[in-house]
This record gives C-alpha cells, sequence and structure tokens, in this order.
C-alpha cells in the first residue's frame, strides 16, 4: 500500500464519518479491512485504494466506514454522566411541558449499551409516576452495530463491564450462554441510522444528550461543527454530556460546562442547573 492508497482510504473515511486517520493509524487497515476485501474481491490495501480512486460506490465506501469505525462501549461507561442524569431526572420530569414526553439523545451508541444504560436510570425515576413519556432516541452510523443493538442480546462478559448486579436481575433475563434486555427497557429506546455531520433534520429538541468518546476522532472544525449542531437540539435548560477527554472550550461559545461536573455542558443562554 502507498501513501496514496493510504491517503485514499482515510480521505473516504473523513468525508463520511469525521473521523481523521493520520499515517500512525495505518495498522488499522491492515487489521480491520480484511473482510472488506474479501466481500469485495480485492487482493489488497493498494487495490482497495486504486478502486476508490476511480470509481464511486456505495456499498464499498460504507463497508470501508463502519470497519474503521471504533465502536467500543460499556454500560454506564465512566459513571459520572449517568450520576448527574439520574439526579437531574426528577427535575427534568417535573419541569416538562405537560403531555409532552422528556427526549433524550444518545449519539453514536455503538452496540447499545449507552442507550439501555439510560433506559434502565429512567425506569427506576419513573416509577410509581405512570403520567411520565419519556423518549429516547439511539443513533449510530453504522448499520451492521445498530442491528446487534436492536438485538439488545449481551454477553457475559459485557453485562460484567459496568453493569450491576442489581440492574441485571432486575432488567435482563438469562437466554442461554448470554443476557437479554427486557422488553420493557427495550422498548424505551428508538434506533435509527444517523451521521453527525449531516443535518439532524427531524430530531426534534432534547432534555439530554450523550455524544460521548466521539470528537476525539475528529478535527477542531469539524468538533465545532458537530457541538454547535448539538447545541441547537438542547433545551434551554437541558444537558450535553461528552466523554471525559473531550470539552467544548476552544470550539464553540454556544455551550458553557455545568459547574462542578465533568464532562457536562448546558445551552450558554441560560445554564442548566446541577
Amino acid at each position: 500500500m502507498t501513501n496514496d492508497d493510504f491517503a485514499e482510504i482515510a480521505g473516504v473515511v473523513r468525508r463520511r464519518s469525521g473521523i481523521v486517520l493520520t499515517s500512525d493509524k495505518a495498522y488499522l487497515l491492515e487489521t480491520r479491512l480484511g473482510p472488506v476485501l474479501t466481500k469485495f474481491g480485492l487482493v489488497s490495501l493498494a487495490a482497495l485504494g486504486q478502486r476508490l480512486r476511480h470509481q464511486t460506490e456505495e456499498a464499498l465506501e460504507r463497508s470501508v466506514v463502519e470497519a474503521l469505525t471504533t465502536h467500543e462501549s460499556s454500560f454506564f461507561r465512566d459513571g459520572k454522566p449517568f450520576d448527574h442524569l439520574a439526579r437531574s431526572l426528577p427535575r427534568l420530569l417535573a419541569s416538562r411541558t405537560p403531555g409532552k414526553p422528556l427526549r433524550i439523545w444518545s449519539a453514536a451508541c455503538s452496540t447499545g449499551q449507552e442507550p439501555y444504560s439510560i433506559a434502565m436510570l429512567v425506569a427506576d425515576a419513573v416509577t410509581g409516576r405512570p403520567d411520565s413519556r419519556v423518549e429516547i432516541l439511539a443513533t449510530d452510523i453504522s448499520a451492521e452495530i445498530l442491528q446487534k443493538a436492536r438485538q439488545g442480546i449481551f454477553t457475559q462478559f459485557e453485562v460484567q463491564r459496568g453493569l450491576p448486579i442489581r440492574s441485571l436481575v432486575k432488567y435482563f433475563r438469562q437466554d442461554g450462554t448470554k443476557w437479554k434486555i427486557l422488553p420493557a427497557i427495550a422498548s424505551m429506546v428508538r434506533f435509527e441510522e444517523r451521521n453527525l455531520l449531516k443535518e439532524f433534520s427531524g430530531v426534534g429538541q432534547f432534555e439530554a444528550i450523550f455524544c460521548r468518546n466521539v470528537l476525539i476522532y475528529f478535527d477542531a472544525a469539524t468538533k465545532g461543527h458537530v457541538l454547535e449542531a448539538l447545541a441547537r437540539r438542547l433545551s434551554p435548560s437541558g444537558v450535553l454530556y461528552l466523554g471525559g477527554a473531550e470539552t467544548v472550550l476552544g470550539l464553540t461559545d454556544k455551550l458553557v460546562p455545568v459547574p462542578g461536573e465533568r464532562g457536562a455542558y448546558a445551552v450558554a443562554a441560560q445554564r442548566a442547573a446541577a
């Protein structure tokens, strides 16, 4: 694979997903694109680069991006954002407009652990409040990953990563050697294929948005573009949750840190209550 071949593959990934692949990440192409080469009858990464250079193929480009997108996830990952949401849910539920649902968005939801974690917190919060309506939208760029997320089936290893035993017993049932989320929790989440680089048409407004451990793969301009788009989708009292290594500082003036909370941001015009 020549530098030009690498640049062609990296260019497709950046254009379609915003992910920046630098030359030190060339090993990812070697380790992840083998199945793509086999699927499309290509003998090498060089052949892939040349084919991408000379013709546009939606299916091939999509497969390349899906193979090179990181889908690391776990239940209640990093803890603090979920702790903050759990504390905020009573206020958010009480302050919502009568007749309207509380809406939460899990952007880049990967294999589903994040939106299902949110759903379990919501289920705990609405116990005894039959009038409470909550909608959880979960989106990802990868159709293949979304298919797995919709199934709501996890291995023993996956449920042992961050899921409290109380939640496992309460909200899952054992299915052979695996664990399946209960229908009551699964039904709270709607999965959609969406690209964070595209216009968020039709998604509406949200009281909470999780977009965690995604911006780290983007360049500064793309980070700013995505953050401003997300800010427009937050309700005035809403909260945006980012990953621990991510920030809005220097990227947008539409969002400000929630005092005392790591990774939580509010709309600048009206800070969310912590």
